[in-house]
């Protein structure tokens, strides 16, 4: 059942510029080890003011694009898509991830407890608590056995490969002695111009000094396609996460938060990349988050412990989910996607078209000139692939068809690259089948003899 939402909060959905949830500003902070105890807290979540400096400079189409995902999301579940995203779907996505260290250490030297020119092992720690987290993995932190507890089935992994088709770590550093820290409202673009791979390819995370006591913000996802026909001042070159050195990993490095040293600052941050909203679902609270397992909360869990905390919306009291992910809690305290939450990020791997693009081009093939065709086994008796390539992304369908010209089995790829195709024979007649692909401009056929 879904949280009830009043018309208030109905009229935020359509228009207030409050729900813009682009690129989320987190967690609670503190003000540096010398200067303030982490019991004391500097900032609320900045994403309010981020997101009008967003829509007020740089981009007035920003609410518009936003509204047009949690439309898609919204009709997604009308229409029962969220049933086809839930338990049966076993199709593990994973995320090519890049981390830009963008540091003034001018030796070059790397690691240290006060470097941010942090270690490839710090880093290395906090892609492992990654997928600790979203695979809810046993033996971890990342476990729990909450009835309503879901494992995301998405995965992390440092980029193998860079935009150049070179072999390379997933990680790159950058010396940078004009500033020394940055500012999360107007320093994101300059990151980006320091460091930047393609963002419908990568995950970009950019691991730096910020300014404020802020942990982290992130590049939240819209439905319109900003690689596209759109004006250069969108979203793309910014779209990531950017997260303060000495939160950036898991108890090692730079990295000695007793309250946020353990890695759920990416952990969240990447919630937020994935399209989820703070469970209070941002605003002054009791706001809708779109999720319907995640209980009415009244505002984030500003403590450094773990003790239950509680909500009183529509005059009903519940238990406020400090164990989630999205909220504000100590990291220690977190353990917690919800099935909904789990199928909201699923939803938007699907629907948002960067995101869209990113999964398929982790098992992308290889670019050709003209499309062409590989069909194997062939012949076959049980099964076989056809891979397509072809130049760049393009829509593409893969028919089959029976030698007397019947349609037998059609699939459809919409602003897709070069992949591999499973075709479904197992159940024809052995026989002479033709596999046919179509572009938009190009038409190539096999035989597929089926035994």
């Amino acid at each position: 059942m879904k949280k009830p939402v009043n018309n208030g909060q109905t009229r935020f959905w359509q228009t207030g510029w409050r729900w813009l949830a682009g690129s989320f500003i987190c967690l609670l902070t503190q003000a540096g080890w010398a200067q303030v105890s982490e019991t004391d807290v500097l900032h609320r979540c900045g994403t309010v003011e981020y997101e009008q400096h967003v829509l007020q400079r740089r981009n007035p189409r920003r609410l518009q694009q936003l509204n047009e995902l949690n439309q898609l999301l919204k009709q997604a579940e009308t229409d029962g898509m969220k049933l086809r995203l839930k338990a049966d779907d076993e199709t593990i996505y994973r995320i090519p991830v890049v981390v830009h260290v963008i540091h003034n250490t001018a030796s070059g030297a790397v690691g240290g407890s006060t470097n941010s020119n942090i270690s490839d092992e710090q880093i290395a720690s906090q892609i492992q608590v990654l997928n600790e987290d979203y695979r809810r993995q046993p033996g971890t932190n990342g476990f729990n056995d909450n009835p309503i507890g879901a494992d995301a089935k998405i995965e992390f992994f440092l980029a193998q490969t860079d935009p150049q088709g070179q072999p390379t770590t997933g990680i790159t550093r950058h010396y940078y002695p004009q500033k020394t820290s940055f500012n999360i409202f107007t320093d994101d673009v300059l990151l980006s111009q320091i460091a930047y791979w393609p963002s419908d390819q990568y995950l970009n995370i950019w691991v730096t000094t910020l300014q404020d006591n802020y942990l982290g913000f992130t590049q939240f996802p819209t439905a319109a396609d900003t690689l596209s026909g759109l004006p250069g001042d969108t979203n793309e070159f910014v779209d990531g996460s950017i997260i303060d050195y000495r939160y950036f990993g898991r108890q090692i490095g730079t990295v000695r938060s007793p309250t946020y040293g353990y890695g759920r600052t990416a952990t969240h941050e990447i919630g937020h990349w994935l399209g989820l909203l703070h469970t209070w679902g941002d605003g002054d609270g009791c706001n809708e988050d779109y999720v319907a397992d995640t209980p009415p909360t009244k505002t984030a869990n500003q403590t450094v412990n773990c003790n239950e905390t509680f909500s009183n919306c529509s005059g009903k009291r519940t238990r406020d989910q400090i164990e989630n992910y999205l909220e504000y809690s100590p990291d220690l305290c977190m353990n917690l996607f919800t099935k909904g939450q789990v199928d909201r990020m699923r939803a938007v791997l699907t629907l948002s078209p960067r995101r869209a693009r990113l999964i398929r081009s982790v098992t992308r093939l290889p670019e050709t000139e003209t499309l062409t065709l590989t069909l194997y086994p062939n012949p076959t008796r049980s099964g076989s692939t056809v891979d397509v390539q072809l130049k760049g992304f393009q829509s593409f369908t893969v028919d089959l068809i029976d030698i007397s010209g019947r349609l037998i089995h059609t699939r459809n790829y919409t602003d897709s690259p070069s992949t591999s195709v499973s075709l479904p024979v197992s159940s024809l007649t052995a026989g002479l089948y033709i596999v046919r692909v179509k572009t938009t401009n190009e038409t190539v056929s096999q035989r597929l003899l089926v035994q």
